[in-house]
């Protein structure tokens, strides 16, 4: 390699962990928490740098620290010329490749004077409607929280087990014009499941998140399901989605499971072509990281990209909000 293609790929990494405060606590069936845990990538070239960033999630075995480091081990590789492409088979799905992949993506469209999706080929994106989620608590704490949200249009709501029928019941009584979604993370059993998909559909439920264990889900493809049952757990990316169509009708897309937005638009044009309603999630976080999803947004059912209003106060040049609707970033922000 000359010394000028060096200095062409001599990009450099930071990554940092940043931790932000979340507005109250944020519930669901595995625990709860005061503060959202993120990690930041950026990469920098040619007077531009790109950003991204992710949430590791215990539930697939990550951590901050464990995030952080294999993205500082990927300061080599990226000097040595690694793109984009590359760094798909270079790191697994997960946290860390997709805080990687936004933010190269984020510096090829600065470099290049270009919005994002114009990179991409793909439409401009436009506002839309995201979820607003109810935490998991008691019927009565979780009908006050839904009182206060019942303008919204799209409620989800965190359910966790026994009990679950009086709490959606509680939800929808506080809330009678919103639509209204619910997942359980893989807290209900084969034995509570058909009655609780029954109560949820009674009281006009759209879809039921992620109701068993992902290692035991097989339940799903043996009964009638009488609302839309989406994996989220259960799905990860491309490679996951062999086999699920029995036991499901829709699949969570998070960047932060994909690895980025590279795979995630990969395996959203793929789901559709199983014939899988689509919603796009996110993890509590900043607008860094709801941000590139917004280019997913446009083509799914189901949009659940209100990280940023569960926290106390979000990132400069933040998404901006007008209630439950969502626009798409501005170039400050990412892309």
């Amino acid at each position: 390699m000359t010394s000028s293609q060096s200095h062409e790929f001599a990009r450099q990494l930071v990554a940092r962990i940043e931790r932000w405060p979340i507005a109250g606590s944020f519930t669901i069936s595995r625990g709860a928490k005061t503060e959202a845990v993120t990690v930041v990538a950026e990469v920098s070239h040619g007077g531009h740098t790109g950003r991204g960033e992710c949430v590791p999630y215990p539930r697939y075995g990550e951590t901050a620290e464990t995030t952080l480091a294999a993205l500082q081990a990927m300061q080599e590789p990226l000097s040595r010329g690694l793109d984009r492409t590359a760094l798909q088979a270079a790191m697994p799905a997960g946290a860390a490749r997709n805080a990687l992949d936004c933010a190269l993506l984020d510096l090829e469209a600065k470099s290049r004077s270009q919005r994002v999706w114009t990179l991409l080929g793909r439409p401009a994106p436009r506002a839309c409607t995201t979820a607003f989620t109810i935490s998991l608590g008691t019927p009565q704490a979780m009908a006050a929280a839904t009182a206060k949200a019942a303008r919204r249009p799209l409620l989800k709501i965190k359910l966790g087990g026994d009990g679950d029928e009086r709490r959606i019941a509680a939800v929808r009584k506080a809330a009678p014009e919103s639509e209204l979604i619910v997942d359980a993370n893989e807290a209900w059993t084969s034995d509570n499941l058909e009655r609780n998909l029954h109560a949820c559909a009674e009281l006009g439920v759209t879809l039921v998140e992620q109701p068993l264990a992902a290692a035991n889900d097989a339940a799903l493809a043996r009964i009638k399901r009488p609302i839309v049952v989406c994996a989220d757990e259960s799905v990860h990316d491309r490679a996951s989605l062999s086999g699920l169509r029995e036991r499901y009708d829709a699949v969570n897309i998070k960047l932060d499971k994909t690895g980025g937005l590279t795979e995630a638009l990969d395996m959203a044009d793929a789901a559709h072509a199983l014939g899988f309603e689509i919603m796009i999630g996110c993890m509590v976080a900043t607008s860094l990281a709801m941000a590139p999803a917004m280019l997913l947004a446009q083509h799914a059912r189901f949009v659940d990209l209100d990280g940023p209003l569960l926290l106390a106060h979000d990132r400069e040049d933040g998404l901006r909000y007008e209630g439950s609707l969502v626009y798409p970033p501005e170039a400050a922000l990412w892309g």
